[in-house]
């Protein structure tokens, strides 16, 4: 989408993106080697009765759900973060995940008029329509580059 198509209200869903037991070991060995998203049988003795995936993982899934169905051709560019990131529920192995975008603000930037400004919440829930993430994130767009 470009920067013009945004506006303040505007919902954006999209998904789902199934998540396999062994893309959540894969991650979770390289990147959060922690024994609750490592060790299938000791998580299941643990408190949440189960492997679940690095909140990290599904920030990850998030922003490929975004990227393709809404950053893709865009004048997207860069981030300069997030303003929080939640966790509420886990994920685990087979979820479908989906995600919601609703965008909150939307401005050109006073002092870089070729700047465009997106602040924006994003919400993952899984195929229960349980949340799983919540983040507000600010995106940047390069007008020029249209």
């Amino acid at each position: 989408m470009k920067f013009a198509e945004f506006h303040v209200g505007q919902v954006i869903e999209a998904g789902p993106y199934v998540l396999t037991q062994d893309e959540l070991l894969r991650f979770a060995r390289d990147w959060d080697p922690q024994w609750f998203h490592t060790e299938p049988e000791a998580a299941e003795a643990g408190p949440f009765h189960g492997l679940i995936a690095s909140g990290w993982q599904t920030c990850g899934i998030a922003m490929r759900l975004i990227a393709d169905a809404v950053l893709a051709g865009s004048e997207s560019y860069a981030s300069p973060g997030l303003a929080y990131v939640k966790w509420p529920h886990p994920v685990r192995p087979g979820d479908a995940l989906s995600v919601r975008a609703t965008v909150l603000q939307v401005r050109r930037s006073s002092s870089q008029p070729h700047l465009g400004l997106l602040r924006w919440r994003w919400q993952l829930f899984n195929q229960a329509g349980r949340e799983v993430l919540d983040l507000e994130a600010t995106s940047l767009f390069d007008l020029n580059r249209s």
